[in-house]
């Protein structure tokens, strides 16, 4: 569509229009102890060969290393096809709105390092309105923001912005790439009802403004019939439903889905394979002691819960392949198990005594409740369990400042977490900020863990409106000090959405169908209920799957950037149509602009339109030269080239 001397004009304006993106790979040969004889013996009699540690100790050693250089790079990406002008001072001069402040500059200064200059009203309303609801400012939006003069105005806006419509949608996306509410999956399908019932149980609970730990109850403790919206929360343990093993197997995954949705405890996985030791030493204080029997009593607070498959033939029957999920009076972990997804299961000898199953037994001793069931019994122990508070603001940290401060953050070692008690050398505290999280912590319990409220604190503090470009020292040692915003590609949600928003366009068949939603159809992408929609229109789909969103399965939403998704950003007739003045999918955006002879203004507007901002000087220049002693068709052609241009420029890729 577009010629050489359109794509280097494109170029001339973006500055760097067009970063291509190479995941570098780490190679680092870590040497491994030979394993003593009884592991090498437990090994051997493994029945499941899904042990992630022994098939790549080194991605499982090096995740955290790879989250600080994932973000050195993401940041180093972005300021190299940015031309924006940085600048940094001394964290005295950054004013301190909250507690998170004092954490975050004191510092700083302590480490002798810069702060970045506070954002712009312009970046600052683009940020705020992708991390809280996943759309881009209108151009009336941002006027108004700009020319508005009062002092509390961020504030004002965050506060509309979490009351918003469009916040539900986005934080419903979010909880479900959590809980993985997947039509499809790898151990059992939910089916369209099951996955409708679950996403509208997710977002009516962040409409109603549910605690994060009724959410929790709602999908570890919730009985009925998982296609029915009112037990929606069920598919959470109908998703963890393990094939071809025995029931323990079962139990198992329902135990690592809630421990590393919960409490950011994915090292489960690996403890219920076998002992911590020689798998997590390097890793975690408490993996390198934690036991495979005391895991196992973990995941006994599940034995009980029972999956019973609707009984039809009748593939209309509306209940057609749904369960009902409930628990049983009677059942313990069995110990008795030589097949299936993980090693042998067999009786241990304690005292002369043949210990042939467990019962429950929480991390720190509880033992179930009477009068509770044994699902009831975890969720209660879990709540009042610090990792609970401390994985809920981790998680929603990372969500507004792009690094968690513990990242991965299913990583959490419960031995490296208390400032109070540090872990013994030559071990370190594992937050970036310890007290900054253990205060955060205890500001979700305070809140009773609203999702809207924690964030609210986040959004307020300087710590968060800080600029992305800083002229600062950096490096990846500096990438966790929080001295700068760190930028984040969006979503493929997102750029969706923004293209429409900014176009004035609607997508293919004026929106997008989804089954069981009857004949609604859906004009933004943030509102489709999994990743892997819409399927309603395939060419769609693979698009945005060029953005990394995974399938809530198999593969994680990333922020994974490749070749294939800049080629589809400039080329794709999802876009390119809706950069036109005349056509199918025409942009009325773009057809008023081509009525409006004042070259100034149109530069102007479409920059605020795609980008949220006013033109630099040389943004300026150049893009006017692309206007000036055209007319016609031949002025046409130079709009559209300069939205094609806008839409490709990192800028717009990015939330900075």
């Amino acid at each position: 569509m577009y010629s050489t001397s359109t794509w280097i004009r494109a170029a001339r304006i973006g500055g760097l229009c067009l970063t291509l993106i190479y995941a570098g790979q780490l190679a680092l040969a870590l040497q491994q102890e030979p394993p003593e004889t009884a592991v090498e013996q437990q090994e051997a009699e493994a029945s499941g060969q899904n042990c992630s540690y022994r098939n790549d100790p080194q991605e499982v050693e090096l995740r955290a290393y790879r989250a600080r250089q994932d973000v050195h790079e993401r940041v180093l990406r972005f300021a190299k096809g940015t031309r924006r002008a940085a600048s940094s001072v001394s964290p005295d001069a950054i004013p301190r709105v909250n507690f998170i402040d004092e954490h975050i500059f004191d510092r700083l200064k302590a480490e002798g390092a810069a702060s970045a200059a506070m954002t712009s009203d312009e970046t600052f309303l683009r940020r705020i309105m992708l991390d809280l609801t996943g759309r881009i400012p209108t151009v009336q939006q941002i006027r108004d923001f700009t020319a508005d003069t009062s002092a509390d105005k961020r504030s004002r806006m965050i506060d509309s912005l979490l009351n918003s419509p469009e916040f539900n949608d986005k934080w419903t996306m979010w909880l479900g790439d959590l809980l993985g509410n997947a039509q499809v999956n790898s151990n059992r399908n939910l089916q369209f009802r099951g996955r409708n019932s679950f996403h509208f149980w997710m977002k009516e609970a962040i409409e109603q403004r549910v605690s994060f730990r009724d959410i929790a109850y709602g999908a570890i403790v919730s009985a009925g019939r998982n296609y029915d919206q009112s037990a929606g929360g069920t598919n959470f343990m109908v998703r963890s439903f393990h094939t071809m093993g025995p029931a323990q197997d079962t139990y198992d995954m329902m135990l690592v889905r809630t421990a590393t949705a919960f409490m950011g405890m994915s090292h489960y996985d690996c403890i219920l394979c076998h002992d911590g030791r020689r798998h997590l030493d390097t890793i975690s204080v408490w993996g390198a002691a934690a036991k495979r029997a005391d895991a196992q009593k973990m995941a006994a607070h599940f034995s009980r819960t029972t999956m019973a498959g609707y009984r039809t033939s009748d593939t209309t029957e509306y209940y057609y392949q749904s369960f009902l999920v409930d628990d049983a009076r009677t059942g313990s972990y069995g110990l008795n198990t030589s097949a299936g997804n993980r090693p042998n299961r067999r009786p241990p000898v304690v005292d002369g005594v043949t210990i042939n199953s467990y019962t429950p037994v929480y991390r720190d001793g509880k033992t179930p409740a009477a009068g509770k069931t044994w699902r009831e019994s975890f969720h209660a122990a879990m709540i009042e369990d610090e990792l609970f508070a401390i994985n809920f603001a981790n998680r929603l940290w990372k969500a507004m400042f792009g690094l968690g401060l513990v990242d991965p953050v299913d990583t959490l070692d419960p031995m490296r977490l208390d400032p109070n008690n540090p872990p013994p050398e030559p071990w370190e505290l594992q937050a970036s900020h310890p007290q900054l999280l253990a205060d955060l912590a205890h500001l979700a319990r305070g809140q009773d863990f609203s999702i809207r409220e924690f964030l609210r604190v986040l959004a307020e503090s300087s710590a968060y409106q800080l600029d992305s470009a800083y002229d600062g020292e950096w490096d990846i040692t500096k990438a966790n000090l929080f001295a700068r915003h760190i930028p984040r590609r969006i979503e493929g949600e997102e750029f969706h959405d923004a293209l429409m928003s900014a176009t004035a366009t609607l997508p293919p068949s004026r929106g997008y169908t989804v089954q069981g939603w009857g004949d609604l159809r859906l004009t933004r992408a943030m509102q489709l209920p999994e990743p892997v929609e819409p399927r309603s229109n395939r060419a769609v789909a693979q698009f945005l799957d060029t953005f990394s969103r995974g399938n809530r399965d198999t593969v994680p939403r990333t922020q994974n950037g490749s070749i294939l998704l800049q080629l589809n950003v400039m080329n794709n007739v999802l876009v390119t149509e809706r950069i036109r003045q005349n056509g199918t999918f025409a942009s009325p955006f773009i057809a008023g602009l081509t009525r409006n002879e004042n070259n100034g203004q149109v530069v102007d507007e479409m920059f605020l339109a795609f980008l949220s901002r006013q033109p630099s000087e040389y943004e300026r220049e150049v893009s006017l030269k692309q206007l000036t002693g055209k007319s016609g068709a031949a002025r046409n052609t130079a709009i559209e080239d300069l939205a094609w241009s806008l839409v490709n420029k990192i800028d717009f890729l990015y939330s900075y």
